[in-house]
């Protein structure tokens, strides 16, 4: 039965949802195939108690769409995208020329047109930025080695996606004129942007330093989506997008200290706009033409999957990430992602893709997505049996065996320091760690830093932990920095153990453990600000090395220097 009433679509649509996506969030798949499937459920070409025309939401659909790219432009301050420059400007820049040259080239010989052909390939070599942070915040690996590197070159695709938007009207309507026609394009952008900046600059931060001062939520809220509207209106009657000017409106908030509120306030908008878009791409897909055509839609994921993934290992490769943290983000950016519904759907309109192109490449996009979990617990697997058989050749020998050393337990950013000072100072040390993407790093230059647990008998014994004089523990998970302790306390009774802590909990349980001494982080962190701002207010050197030894008392911490044996000792903190 068709439904036309756009009260009864839209309250057909979200129950749909609340059906539909739970069950796949309960089953681990993302929620955006959830909202595709409740709508391909409920579009007109499909079997089903009632169809809904895609026309009728589309229009609400698009602020979806809008609302995205707000949120896109809000994780992007300036000081996130200096922290990854080399990553999102190198490799992402690279996987995006690569992936959308070899997409263009494969479009071209299956009979697409230049144009076409463009679009097609540039929005291939995107990935799913909700799909991907999706399954890496659910298995704890947002800040892992990977998922860092993942996280940037999502970041340089979501940035490609706006000047692509932009391009999409002029390739269907003056292909002949793409020079001009991007010139006049660029000037008009440059100066709406300039002119974003500055009334963002002179008004916008008063404005809500004012709002925040009456301390009204509805009032807050009002504000966040004027200023969407407000500049997505603005760059569209100069001629560009909505989503362009969202996106450049998040930036003016990305770098504002309400970034968070207004973040935390625009996310249900975000999210329920953005499932109605995906919905509204479920309504178009045409199921009995897919099945139609299954196998070219397989063979078309298939070949996505396959070319995508070589193509970012090679760029990681490239660029000295290592060929396992290569392989491992490859395959997790492997699919394509949910900008391709707002693209394709876009050039559909626009009539530079034929119907069933793009409900092909939909299909394809669709397919890839949900492989995602899979290609990741593929990566995974493949990653751990990797490190268990290379970790065999990463043990020191017998002619590696040393005395009077230093044992490193954790080869991280702290381990790598207290390293070269051991150096500079002519004292021996083997480092043990369990990434062996640092190990193998470390040891193509000759360092003694080898794979392995320092909690396993076994390990402590390879590292001649009975000839050496102390022990160092520096790995960033309590429970293996507690265990690490404990074994070496075991294994070597009278042997000093310095011990890295994050906070004076985990202070009292290493030295329970059996740590000699254990250093809080955060606490002597403090200790030696404390001490610089004494010294500026102009007290004396003694005075201030008086206090910070009576806080070092009251926090029980080590008064002094620990001796490692042969009159050598470690520099009392530098204060």
């Amino acid at each position: 039965m068709p439904v036309t009433d756009p009260q009864l679509v839209v309250l057909i649509l979200l129950l749909g949802a609340v059906l539909v996506v739970p069950l796949f969030q309960r089953l681990g798949i993302p929620s955006v195939l959830g909202y595709l499937v409740a709508g391909i459920a409920l579009g007109p070409y499909n079997p089903g108690p009632v169809s809904i025309n895609a026309e009728i939401t589309r229009p609400l659909a698009e602020l979806g769409v809008v609302f995205l790219l707000f949120a896109i432009g809000i994780e992007l301050p300036f000081s996130r995208l200096k922290t990854l420059r080399r990553l999102i400007f190198g490799l992402g820049v690279m996987q995006v020329i690569l992936c959308g040259a070899a997409f263009f080239g494969l479009s071209m010989a299956f009979g697409l047109s230049s144009n076409a052909a463009l679009v097609v390939g540039i929005t291939l070599s995107f990935s799913s930025t909700a799909t991907v942070l999706a399954i890496l915040v659910e298995r704890n690996e947002a800040v892992s080695h990977h998922g860092r590197i993942a996280i940037a070159v999502l970041i340089l695709q979501d940035l490609a996606v706006v000047p692509l938007l932009v391009l999409l009207p002029l390739l269907a309507s003056a292909p002949d004129r793409m020079a001009s026609a991007l010139g006049l394009a660029g000037i008009k952008a440059a100066l709406a942007i300039l002119a974003i900046y500055l009334v963002g600059r002179i008004i916008l931060r008063p404005a809500y330093r004012y709002i925040s001062v009456i301390r009204n939520a509805e009032v807050f809220t009002a504000a966040n989506l004027l200023l969407v509207l407000a500049v997505g209106w603005f760059t569209a009657q100069a001629g560009m997008s909505m989503a362009l000017g969202a996106f450049l409106a998040g930036l003016l908030v990305a770098d504002s200290p309400y970034r968070h509120q207004v973040e935390a306030d625009i996310e249900p908008f975000r999210g329920l706009l953005l499932g109605l878009f995906f919905m509204t791409v479920g309504l178009s897909i045409d199921l009995p033409y897919v099945a139609d055509h299954l196998g070219r839609v397989v063979g078309i994921t298939f070949g996505l999957v396959l070319v995508k993934a070589v193509l970012i290992a090679l760029c990681g490769i490239a660029i000295g990430i290592g060929p396992m943290q290569s392989f491992r983000v490859g395959v997790l950016l492997a699919q394509t992602g949910e900008f391709a519904f707002v693209v394709f759907s876009r050039a559909d309109e626009l009539n530079l893709l034929e119907r069933d192109q793009s409900q092909t490449l939909v299909a394809a996009v669709v397919l890839s997505m949900a492989l995602t979990p899979a290609l990741a617990g593929f990566g995974r697997a493949v990653t751990l049996l990797w490190r268990k058989k290379t970790a065999r050749n990463m043990f020191p020998t017998a002619a590696d065996e040393k005395s009077g050393h230093v044992v490193i337990a954790g080869y991280g950013r702290i381990g790598r320091a207290i390293a070269r000072i051991l150096s500079e100072h002519g004292i021996d040390y083997v480092a043990l760690d369990l990434d062996i993407d640092r190990v193998a790093k470390a040891r193509t230059v000759g360092l003694p830093v080898y794979y392995g647990d320092a909690s396993q008998p076994g390990v402590l014994r390879s590292v001649g932990i009975e000839q050496a004089r102390a022990a160092v523990i520096t790995v960033n998970k309590p429970r293996t920095a507690e265990r690490a302790v404990a074994r070496i306390r075991q294994t070597v009774p009278d042997l000093i153990i310095i011990a890295r802590a994050h906070d004076l909990t985990q202070k009292q349980i290493l030295a329970a453990a059996g740590a000699t001494a254990v250093v809080p982080e955060t606490i002597e962190a403090s200790l030696q600000l404390a001490g610089l701002v004494l010294r500026s207010t102009g007290m004396d050197v003694d005075t201030v090395e008086q206090t910070l030894r009576r806080q070092r008392q009251n926090v029980e911490l080590p008064l002094g220097p620990v001796p490692l044996g042969d009159g050598i000792s470690p520099p009392a903190c530098p204060l």
